[in-house]
């Protein structure tokens, strides 16, 4: 019965695996006869439109986890190279790999990635690798011990690396020791990782310091309170400073890849988490005098922080700056070794910056460079600026510019003539190496004809871009030489190189020109021949007297306010750039001059009334509004400042047992009463002395009263009249007082009744 059972149950695993079989099989064939589910199409469109987008990437892994082992890793290689130091990414490649048993494959991802991935997840992913992967092996223990070594040293400075000291602790005290040299050795190796942990700021740390004395005292009790009290002071300190570690770090998002800087809210807040973060490290939370150390943590804060940051150019610098200022004060200080290594730290800094995810930014190229000239290592910076002219894809033309400067300043004048030649060759180039280099010359040199022939060289290539044009121009009206000046206007506004809309900037500066040093027929002249260019654009439209205004402005100097330049056309003209803003001498001021002073325009219109943004509110939905807000359909509004202040003042609300005001009858009575306009005006005294508005008052009060809305003293009943109306006097007459009898203990009564006596 039992072999029929069995061989029932092997026939239906089989139908089972054959059915699995055969759904693989057909959704393999499927995918080869090249279907793709929808959502794979819109994660590959949505890649191919920005490749740092998480949810696609997300999409994709999620689908390579299904897929046969060669097209995943395919796939993982692609996210790992976009997203170098994300340590989720990285990890999800490794448990790839695991799945699949691939120990060797899983080594070499773990070598690639772990010395420049701090990420406490992927440390603690290797560490369960060694341990359980390398149990078999006679060298366990030494591999092990070293594996946890080398995680403390990198990762021990992590608030949340508690778990990586206690399992090193649990593992020295679970070796094995024969003989009492072995014990002390196992005693020491675990005392020292104690007394380490127990200074290490981390969470959890009260725990370590617990289980570091209860171990000392199972050791040795007679010795254990001197050793404890040893390191107390120092665990205090590690013990206040974690609590500012923890209060620092809240909020930080350490596992978010890093991708190009977007703006967005949530990204702005985390930078500046993460800045505060650092500061914090800066300002040496542990109080220790040792320099080293302090630059060791900071460090730290800084790669922790590259991990979701690393597309941010500021702290890829601020971190090799920082470096390059501890090594300054450490040599200062003597200790030039570790100056020396904290240098080469910084340049390490600026290395892997342009070699990972900023390979293109020009910005921390020219610092690199800037650096290694600092050290005097003018070949490395050659190569520095050669590595990012060899880029395909980047504008040479600054890299020449700031190329040409360096080798002037470290080689001389023949050294960055030879960089200018390769800037001339180099098709990708444009006009401002000619700038650069003529200029150069004639500051550096003091050879005006060889600047001068640099322009000329660049006209013959540039004739037709007019920012060069004018950077030439002006180059020959700091030489002060006007009739060169006015040749070099001739040559190219009568060359035919320039297209009419793109020779108006320099008409412009021909006019302010010829204001300057021209006499009244040749500034008529020239604008007579300006204005021509300008009717051929169709720009002019009837504002004649709208160029009139170029001959006689200065500066920032108008010869019409801003109302009437506005009447005449000027700033419409000026907008469509036919008068050119801060080309010309005269018009260097013209953004903030009084064309554009939007500002004075505003202040001449009448003001509306206007809500005070900064008293805007949040709104918050809530389903149970609490007490003391105002409610509305979907949520609530908090109170104002002053109305919450009251509010916390005031008791709470149940507390309040009356009056309750009828607050319809109120607004009546009050809208009813005749009140005087100025005080004490027809105010009259009555018999009785009693004023007017007083009388008032007291018929206010009477009213409330007597509809009930004042509560009576308790033990007093009002008389009702006839109707059941209550009395006008309050029910009460001195007939009722005198009826009324004394108290049985009356002491007042009876001390009277015994003076008499």
């Amino acid at each position: 019965m039992r072999d029929e059972v069995y061989n029932h149950q092997s026939f239906a695993i089989k139908q089972g695996d054959a059915a699995v079989k055969t759904q693989t099989k057909s959704a393999s064939q499927s995918e080869q006869q090249g279907y793709i589910p929808d959502k794979i199409k819109k994660a590959e469109s949505r890649l191919d439109e920005n490749q740092h987008d998480t949810e696609a990437w997300t999409v994709l892994i999620r689908d390579a986890q299904t897929k046969p082992i060669q097209e995943a890793r395919s796939v993982m290689e692609k996210c790992v190279e976009r997203f170098p130091n994300s340590g989720r990414y990285w990890r999800q490649y490794i448990d790839l790999e695991l799945r699949h048993r691939n120990f060797e494959k899983v080594e070499k991802l773990f070598q690639r990635c772990l010395l420049k991935v701090l990420n406490i997840d992927l440390w603690k992913a290797y560490l369960n690798y060694v341990k359980e992967t390398k149990g078999l092996l006679p060298s366990y223990r030494e591999k092990m011990a070293q594996a946890y070594d080398f995680a403390l040293d990198k990762m021990g400075m992590d608030i949340m690396s508690y778990q990586i000291w206690a399992d090193y602790i649990g593992f020295l005290k679970s070796v094995e020791a024969v003989g009492s040299y072995a014990e002390n050795q196992r005693i020491t190796a675990v005392r020292k990782i104690y007394q380490r942990g127990c200074v290490n700021p981390m969470v959890a740390i009260d725990q370590l310091w617990k289980d570091y004395t209860v171990y000392e005292n199972s050791i040795n009790p007679l010795i254990a309170k001197k050793m404890i009290d040893d390191r107390s002071r120092d665990y205090m300190n590690a013990r206040r400073v974690s609590k500012e570690y923890e209060a620092v770090t809240r909020g930080l998002s350490r596992n978010l890849p890093s991708v190009p800087p977007t703006g967005s809210p949530e990204e702005v807040k985390q930078v500046e988490l993460w800045k505060k973060y650092i500061a914090w490290e800066k300002s040496n939370p542990m109080r220790t005098e040792d320099h080293a150390a302090v630059t060791k943590r900071v460090m730290f804060a800084y790669e922790q922080c590259l991990l979701c940051l690393g597309h941010h150019p500021d702290i890829w610098y601020e971190a090799a700056l920082y470096l390059e200022q501890s090594s300054r004060l450490l040599i200062e200080k003597g200790d030039t070794n570790a100056g020396k290594l904290f240098s080469d730290e910084a340049a390490s800094m600026y290395e892997r910056a342009i070699s990972t995810m900023l390979k293109s930014n020009t910005l921390l190229y020219f610092a690199y460079a800037d650096f290694e000239e600092g050290r005097m290592k003018y070949q490395k910076v050659h190569q520095i600026y050669q590595k990012f002219l060899d880029l395909n894809d980047a504008d040479p033309t600054l890299a020449y510019v700031q190329y040409l400067k360096f080798a002037r300043r470290a080689e001389g004048i023949k050294s960055a003539r030879a960089i200018f030649k390769k800037a001339r060759e180099d098709s990708r180039s444009r006009y401002q190496i000619f700038v650069a280099a003529a200029l150069m010359e004639y500051y550096c040199s003091k050879d005006k004809n060889i600047a001068f022939k640099i322009f000329e060289l660049g006209l013959k290539r540039y004739g037709d871009t007019p920012e060069f044009i004018l950077a030439y121009i002006d180059h020959l009206s700091h030489l002060n030489e006007d009739n060169n000046t006015r040749v070099l206007f001739e040559r190219v506004l009568t060359s035919g190189g320039l297209k009419n809309e793109n020779s108006i900037e320099i008409w412009n500066k021909f006019l302010a020109f010829e204001t300057v040093v021209g006499d009244l027929s040749s500034i008529l002249k020239v604008e007579k021949r300006r204005n021509t260019i300008i009717e051929k654009l169709n720009q002019l439209e009837g504002k004649e007297t709208a160029l009139l205004v170029d001959r006689y402005m200065f500066m920032d100097l108008f010869p019409c306010t801003s109302s009437e330049l506005k009447a005449i056309g000027y700033q419409e003209l000026a907008r469509k750039n036919v008068f050119s803003s801060g080309t010309s001498s005269s018009a260097g001021a013209f953004p903030n001059s009084a064309i554009y002073d939007e500002d004075a325009e505003a202040k001449s219109r009448p003001e509306y009334p206007k809500p005070d943004l900064n008293q805007m509110i949040p709104f918050k939905p809530k389903v149970m509004p609490p007490v003391g807000s105002h409610p509305v359909p979907g949520g609530v509004f908090p109170p104002p400042a002053a109305a919450a202040q009251l509010l916390n003042n005031m008791p709470p609300p149940q507390s309040f047992q009356g009056p309750f005001v009828v607050v319809d009858e109120l607004i009546e009575k009050l809208l009813a009463c005749d009140l005087p306009k100025v005080a004490g005006a027809g105010a009259g005294d009555d018999v009785n002395g009693k004023s007017a508005l007083h009388e008032e008052y007291t018929k206010l009060f009477e009213f409330f009263a007597n509809t009930g809305a004042l509560p009576q003293p308790e033990g007093r009943k009002r008389k009702l009249g006839p109707g059941g109306t209550p009395l006008a006097d309050g029910g009460e007459s001195d007939d009722d007082d005198a009826l009324a009898a004394p108290p049985a203990n009356d002491i007042y009564r009876s001390r009277q009744q015994k003076r008499v006596r």
